[in-house]
This record gives structure tokens, C-alpha cells and sequence, in this order.
């Protein structure tokens, strides 16, 4: 096969998964999670893995609140015509060379914020799991208080389960 020109193979990179195909594969590579209030206030935050500038708690509060002023903002600065009956959404993705930011807003204004690798697949299907997952294990809490900072013990296991590769 002397001066025949094979192609390179591409290197191997992980499978990622979504909520759609949890039980084939188990990796992904999901940064940290913020969760904002309808207020703007930071109500949970957690990393899963390495890659991003630790932060301190006061970062992820400003970090919170000025993602919250960025969305509202940007709710009025539509330049296309609305669809009728549809409300104006705020900034959804902010993508660097090293990560990119999905946001997720649900109809109750909690805003569900997720850091990813830049070429993370189905990020939508795996914040709607995460969302899932809030709705099972906090929003049905009896003691949870909305809005408040959230300590469920249940939603941390799940989530982690759920985000974290498995060996």
C-alpha cells in the first residue's frame, strides 16, 4: 500500500450525553451550575468540573446580579418584530474560546445559568434535566421557601449524579 494517502484519523473524543440518552454514556463535561432568582439573587451554585477560574462566593453573587441587568436588558433590544403572544426573551448563550454560558429562564423568572465546554453537544437537553430535577427535588420540598437559597440535599445527590462522569 506503498504511496497510497490514507486519512488521519481524528483524535478520540469523548461521547456526551443529554437527557435523552443518560444510560448509554456517561460523560460530560458541564463546568458549574447558577441558579438566579427572579430578583437577581444567587440561589445556588456548584462546580463539577475543573477548567474555569475558581471564583469566590462574592463573584458568584456579582457575577449573578450582573448577568440578571445583562438579561433584562437585552429583553428590550429585539431587533426583529415579536411574535404575537410570545413574551421577549434576554440573552440565551455567551460563548468564549474556553467555555460558553447557556441560560434558561423558566416562566417563573428563575434563571437557571450553565457552563460548558465551547462544544458541548444537546446543552439544552441536559439544562432541561437540570431543571427537571430542581422541579422534583426543590420545588417539592415542603420546606423549601421560594426564592430563597436552595439546601436540598436530594437535588445536590441527583444533580451530581446526573452531571458528573461515571468510571
Amino acid at each position: 500500500m506503498a504511496g497510497r494517502n490514507l486519512p488521519l484519523e481524528a483524535p478520540l473524543r469523548p461521547r456526551y450525553v443529554g437527557a435523552a440518552d443518560v444510560a448509554e454514556w456517561k460523560v460530560m463535561v458541564v463546568f458549574a451550575l447558577i441558579v438566579i432568582n427572579k430578583a437577581g439573587g444567587l440561589i445556588y451554585h456548584r462546580e463539577f468540573h475543573e477548567g474555569l477560574n475558581k471564583l469566590s462566593v462574592n463573584d458568584y453573587l456579582v457575577l449573578a446580579g450582573t448577568f440578571h441587568g445583562v438579561h433584562a436588558i437585552t429583553k428590550n433590544l429585539c431587533p426583529l418584530p415579536r411574535t404575537p403572544g410570545q413574551p421577549p426573551t434576554g440573552i440565551e448563550v455567551l460563548e468564549s474560546e474556553s467555555f460558553r454560558l447557556q441560560c434558561f429562564q423558566t416562566l417563573t423568572g428563575t434563571k437557571f445559568l450553565l457552563f460548558t465546554e465551547p462544544h458541548q453537544p444537546n446543552i439544552d437537553g441536559i439544562i432541561r434535566k437540570v431543571y427537571e430535577l430542581y422541579s422534583d427535588y426543590v420545588m417539592k420540598n415542603p420546606f423549601y421557601q421560594i426564592e430563597m437559597p436552595i439546601r436540598c440535599d436530594a437535588f445536590d445527590r441527583h444533580l451530581a449524579s446526573y452531571i458528573k462522569p461515571r468510571q
